[in-house]
């Protein structure tokens, strides 16, 4: 019902599929930092957002590598990832003073650049239509 709503507000607001690929990939990017992990966020979007791309003419495989681009930069920096207190540990080896924050800030430039990344490698990789393996294509 959700889907089949926002489909019809998106296609008066007349938005290609790219646009809504890319705005979900940062969507996905900023909810990773309170939801760090993958299968909850796919089990919270994939109801809504595959049928809402199928009627955008975007097939489900290229909702779901948009969603794990979305995914992958902010993992290093969300505080409730599970590997971050290793992270710490391993860091407080060479530099005994550091904690989160001197992780966390170390590591938010490259989560940024991997980020901005990502969203260039994905509109040339949907824009020239390459499949995403085979019998996979990236559209309908």
């Amino acid at each position: 019902m959700l889907a089949s709503g926002l489909a019809d507000v998106l296609k008066q607001a007349d938005i290609g599929a790219l646009w809504l690929l890319l705005l979900f990939i940062v969507v996905t990017y900023l909810l990773d930092i309170i939801i760090p992990g993958i299968l909850p966020k796919w089990a919270i979007f994939a109801p809504v957002f595959v049928p809402l791309m199928l009627q955008r003419d975007v097939v489900p495989q290229t909702v779901l590598a948009a969603h794990r681009i979305g995914d992958s930069p902010s993992n290093v920096i969300t505080p409730l990832m599970v590997y971050l207190s290793f992270i710490v540990v391993v860091c407080q080896r060479y530099k005994k003073d550091s904690g989160l924050a001197t992780v966390v800030s170390l590591m938010m430039p490259i989560a940024v650049w991997v980020a901005i990344t990502w969203l260039v490698f994905f509109a040339i990789w949907y824009t020239l239509g390459i499949p995403l393996g085979p019998g996979a294509p990236i559209k309908l």
